[in-house]
């Protein structure tokens, strides 16, 4: 798929994965927004990739209703949608240890948003253009404080599915990750986390854990291929296997 001029929004697209994707479409001559809650990472993105022309940012809440729907408005049509956002904070506990509003939140980020995404975004797709949405090796293969994780990310998998078959021929894919050295492990191992990664990457077949840009290939992979709908890629070293 030719990217010129293609208009490519990525919420989450501040950092991590989203913000590797940024750049290789920005790369191949997309127009790009991204969009995230805060303005001091947004501006801090927009450094990063070098302040280009054709990159937007924008400051949206996705489980608004009202903030999803004003910037829909604001941006007009689009080619591609993706959001790898999740607000994990708080998310992985042991279970007498969970609080429902962390569990909330992880839920607005990875259900109700790309929810709210997909009832305000298609409209402003072409027949052509795709949602593709990001869930993860949780679902698969869960593990002691990853209850609610596991289960968003299952439900976000359904979801896809759903609407790929509601909004054809609008293509709606998930992408879902292993473990990938993206900023988000410092929330949820701290001080342990280079041993915590080190440790994985021996587990895997891969010999490492994931990149962003591993990621952001697998995005971009969906994005262009037209006959690719209603499915999850995995993109996980081989996690599922051991």
């Amino acid at each position: 798929m030719d990217m010129d001029n293609r208009k490519i929004l990525i919420v989450g697209g501040s950092s991590g994965m989203g913000l590797a994707l940024a750049r290789r479409c920005l790369d191949e001559g997309a127009v790009v927004i991204i969009a995230g809650r805060g303005e001091a990472k947004l501006a801090k993105a927009r450094d990063e990739l070098g302040r280009p022309a054709a990159l937007e940012t924008a400051a949206v809440d996705i489980a608004r209703e009202d903030e999803v729907a004003a910037l829909f408005q604001r941006i007009g049509r689009l080619d591609h949608i993706v959001s790898t956002a999740a607000d994990i904070e708080g998310a992985y506990r042991l279970l007498p240890e969970i609080e429902l509003s962390a569990a909330q939140r992880l839920v607005e980020s990875k259900v109700y948003g790309p929810l709210l995404l997909a009832k305000h975004g298609a409209p402003r797709l072409p027949a052509t253009g795709s949602l593709i949405f990001v869930s993860g090796i949780a679902a698969y293969r869960p593990a002691a404080r990853g209850a609610v994780v596991a289960a968003v990310n299952a439900a976000l998998e359904g979801l896809v599915r759903a609407l790929a078959v509601e909004l054809a021929p609008i293509r709606v894919n998930a992408v879902s990750p292993g473990w990938v050295d993206t900023p988000i492990w410092q929330s949820v191992a701290g001080e342990k986390k280079d041993d915590t990664l080190a440790a994985m990457a021996k587990r895997l077949p891969a010999g490492r854990v994931g990149r962003p840009e591993d990621i952001a290939d697998a995005l971009r992979f969906v994005m262009g291929n037209g006959f690719t709908t209603g499915t999850t890629l995995h993109v996980e070293g081989g996690h599922r296997l051991v």
